[in-house]
C-alpha cells in the first residue's frame, strides 16, 4: 500500500461513520492469562468512548512506510492452503463474527507475545468499504460502487497500571485519595488484512505495524503470519548498513567516505520528498556504489561492499534511505568522547595528522559554551575561528591506541 491508499482507509476510522459495528477484544494479564473477552457494539458506546477506540485502532495505519509500516507477503502456497491464511480469511469474510476463529487468533498471539510484567489488550475491528470510483473523463467521484473492500485490523495495546492520586471531590470540598484505574496504551504492534493495493483487495499481503523502529516483534509475526523471511527493523537495517561499510571497505572507510554517503543519501531523501511520491522511499545498491566510486573507493572494495550488503540484507538490492542514516545528527564517537554535529555543517569536519598525531578538526562560526559558560576564543588578525578536538595518537611498544589528550581551541590564519 502507498500513502494515498493508507490515507483513504484511515478516513474510515471516524467515530461519526459507524462503519465498524463491533469492537472485539481480549484482555490478558502479565501471566498470559485471559481476564476477559470483549464484544462491544459501537452503536451503544458514548461518542467519547467510540472516538477513543477509533483513535487507537487508526494508529495501526500510522507512521512511516518502510519504518513503522511494513509489507507482509504470503507465498502462493500459503494463500492456496495454510492454516494462518485460512484463519485470516475466515475472520475477514465473517466480519470477525466467528467467535471460535477470534479465540484461535487471540491464543496464537498470547502464546507468542511476552510483555514482561505488563498486561495487554488485543483489539479487533472489521469494516466493509464500498470503494468509490471516477467515471471515465470525469473528476467527480461516483456515488455508485462496483467493488467492496472487506478488511479487519488487529492491534495489541499494553495496559498501564493504575496510579494513585489526590483528587478533588466537590461534594466534600476536599482532596481524597483515588486511583486512575488501568489505562489502555497506544498499540505496540498490529496489522491490517488484507491490503488495499491499487484500491483493490490483495489477499497476498497484510500491512504490519510496529511502534518501535528497533523491534518488529518477530514472535508475533511468526505466530500470526508464519513467515519464512521476516522484515528487518529500521534500526537493524542501519546497523547492517554500517557494518557492511566497515567490514567491506576497512581502511578505505574514512570520514570523507562516510560524509559523502550521509550527504548524498540525505539529498536523495529530500528529492523523494519534493516529488511528493506516495510510495515508500527507495535507493538501489547501485546508487550507493556510485557514491563510493566518486569518493575514491577502490573497485575491489566496492565489489566487496555489494556482496556484503546482499548478505546482510538477505539478497535485497533496494533499501529505504531513511533507515540507512540519521538525518538529525552526524555523530562521531571515540572510547573517550562523543561529538554530535548538525548534519548541515558536517561537510567542514576533517581529520588531520600533525606531528604524528591524529586530530579531528571541527570548524565553528560563533561563540562556544563549555559546561553552560560562554567562553572567549583567542583572536587572530584574520578572526578565523576553529575548534580542534584533539585525539592524541600514542604508541606503547606494539600497541597503537587513540586517546583524548585535551580540547584545543585556536584560530588559523589563512
Amino acid at each position: 500500500m502507498n500513502r494515498k491508499e493508507i490515507r483513504e482507509i484511515k478516513k474510515r476510522f471516524s467515530p461519526d461513520m459507524n462503519n465498524f459495528g463491533h469492537i472485539y477484544g481480549c484482555y490478558v494479564n502479565a501471566a498470559r492469562e485471559v481476564i476477559t473477552y470483549m464484544d462491544s457494539p459501537t452503536m451503544l458506546m458514548e461518542n467519547e468512548e467510540r472516538e477513543m477506540y477509533m483513535k487507537t485502532l487508526k494508529k495501526v495505519l500510522s507512521g512511516a512506510l518502510g519504518r513503522n509500516l511494513l509489507d507482509v507477503e504470503f507465498s502462493t502456497a500459503q494463500v492456496e492452503d495454510s492454516d494462518e491464511h485460512r484463519l485470516l480469511q475466515t475472520l475477514r469474510t465473517s466480519h470477525l463474527s466467528n467467535e471460535t476463529m477470534r479465540k484461535i487468533l487471540f491464543q496464537r498471539i498470547i502464546d507468542s507475545v511476552d510483555m514482561g510484567d505488563t498486561g495487554y489488550v488485543i483489539l479487533l475491528a472489521a469494516d466493509a468499504y464500498d470503494v468509490p470510483y471516477k467515471d471515465s473523463g470525469s473528476d467527480e467521484w461516483s456515488e455508485e460502487s462496483t467493488d467492496q473492500f472487506e478488511y479487519f485490523v488487529c492491534c495489541l495495546c499494553p495496559v498501564k497500571d493504575p496510579k494513585g492520586a489526590l483528587r478533588y471531590l466537590a461534594e466534600e470540598k476536599n482532596f481524597r485519595g483515588a486511583s486512575t484505574g488501568s489505562i489502555l496504551g497506544a498499540p505496540d504492534m498490529g496489522f491490517m488484512f488484507p491490503t488495499f493495493d491499487d484500491r483493490m483487495t490483495n489477499i497476498y499481503q497484510a500491512l504490519y505495524y510496529t511502534r518501535s523502529s528497533a523491534d518488529v516483534h518477530s514472535d508475533f509475526l511468526k505466530a500470526v503470519f508464519n513467515l519464512d523471511k521476516l522484515p528487518m527493523a529500521a534500526n537493524t537495517q542501519k546497523n547492517a548498513f554500517d557494518s557492511a561499510l566497515a567490514d567491506s571497505l576497512k581502511d578505505e572507510c574514512d570520514i570523507d567516505v562516510v560524509k559523502a554517503l550521509h550527504s548524498q543519501i540525505g539529498e536523495k531523501i529530500d528529492l523523494l520528498k519534493e516529488a511528493k511520491s506516495d510510495e515508500a522511499p527507495e535507493i538501489h545498491i547501485n546508487e550507493l556504489e556510485e557514491i563510493l566510486m566518486k569518493s575514491g573507493t577502490s573497485d575491489e572494495a566496492i565489489e566487496k561492499f555489494h556482496d556484503t550488503c546482499k548478505q546482510y540484507f538477505e539478497g535485497e538490492e533496494f533499501f529505504n534511505p531513511e533507515n540507512l542514516i540519521n538525518r538529525r545528527q552526524f555523530k562521531i564517537e571515540t572510547p573517550e568522547v562523543n561529538v554530535s554535529v548538525d548534519p548541515e555543517h558536517a561537510f567542514g569536519i576533517r581529520t588531520e595528522v600533525i606531528d604524528g598525531r591524529s586530530y579531528l578538526m571541527i570548524p565553528i562560526s560563533e561563540g562556544i559554551t563549555v559546561n553552560g559558560v560562554d567562553v572567549s576564543i583567542p583572536h587572530s588578525t584574520e578572526l578565523i575561528k576553529l575548534m580542534r578536538i584533539i585525539i592524541m595518537k600514542t604508541e606503547s611498544l606494539n600497541d597503537v591506541r587513540l586517546s583524548v589528550c585535551f580540547v584545543w581551541i585556536s584560530c588559523l590564519i589563512t
